[in-house]
């Protein structure tokens, strides 16, 4: 199993033999606009792809965890084949298919791809009216004889939709979107080091990889604070915080 981050939240998982690219955005640096009432007007993304990750080639399978720009953009759109299997939370399929891809399947709770399963989770993608403006989001738990179970948890915050998913599945690899977005008011839409540190104490059996950082106007949360924090905390040798473009093979 190799984990690969491309950028933001958008992840290259060789699975199984299967290659899966997750949450594609694939603009280039500055070409859409910020995040609106946030602490900045930072054009996004705020840093461009890493040297050479179109020698990747295509995925065997696409996940989209919800269709928030930083998660599915024009730029996937165009590069990726429309022939692509496509998999996503239910109420996005219309969305994909009209952008194109023709090989579309909602998950509802769960799919397999050969012998790999995939079973779809739940979270929060912030608290409050926020929480309830920012749509549904889902994760996902991949699972394949041989292989570590992986849990890609999405936009979420630290929650009890997440500590039942780690419950029920025990992974032994945990992708947490990890870069405090927030906006003016209200609080944060995704994990903070706070929640990556409550991940990492809930189950103490996983790995966490700590992605969703430094890409987006709206994410506060840096690499080296989340370092600095983990290591306050111990937990340097269970919390993992992969620059773009490295990978992380188990």
């Amino acid at each position: 199993m190799k984990i690969t981050l491309i950028r933001n939240a958008t992840l290259w998982i060789e699975y199984a033999g299967v290659k899966f690219l997750i949450d594609p955005m694939l603009s280039d640096a500055g070409l859409n606009p910020p995040v609106p009432n946030t602490e900045n007007t930072l054009r996004n993304p705020l840093v461009p792809l890493p040297p050479k990750w179109q020698t990747l080639g295509q995925p065997d399978v696409v996940i989209v965890t919800h269709l928030h720009l930083d998660h599915w953009d024009p730029a996937a759109v165009r590069w990726l084949d429309k022939q692509i299997p496509v998999f996503c939370q239910p109420g996005n399929e219309e969305q994909i298919m009209t952008d194109g891809f023709t090989q579309v399947t909602p998950i509802s709770v769960a799919v397999s791809v050969g012998e790999i399963e995939i079973n779809r989770t739940a979270g929060h993608h912030g608290t409050g009216e926020i929480g309830e403006q920012m749509g549904l989001v889902s994760g996902f738990v991949y699972q394949a004889p041989g292989e570590p179970i992986v849990y890609v948890a999405g936009d979420t915050i630290w929650c009890s939709e997440v500590a039942e998913a780690l419950d029920k599945y025990r992974p032994d690899w945990t992708i947490v979107n990890a870069g405090g977005a927030r906006f003016t008011v209200g609080d944060p839409i995704i994990m903070t080091a706070q929640d990556v540190t409550a991940v990492a104490q809930h189950a103490p059996y996983t790995q966490a990889v700590a992605v969703h950082m430094e890409a987006i106007n709206h994410c506060v949360l840096t690499r080296s604070e989340l370092t600095e924090h983990i290591h306050r905390e111990g937990l340097e040798k269970r919390v993992h915080i992969p620059a773009d473009g490295a990978t992380i093979s188990a």
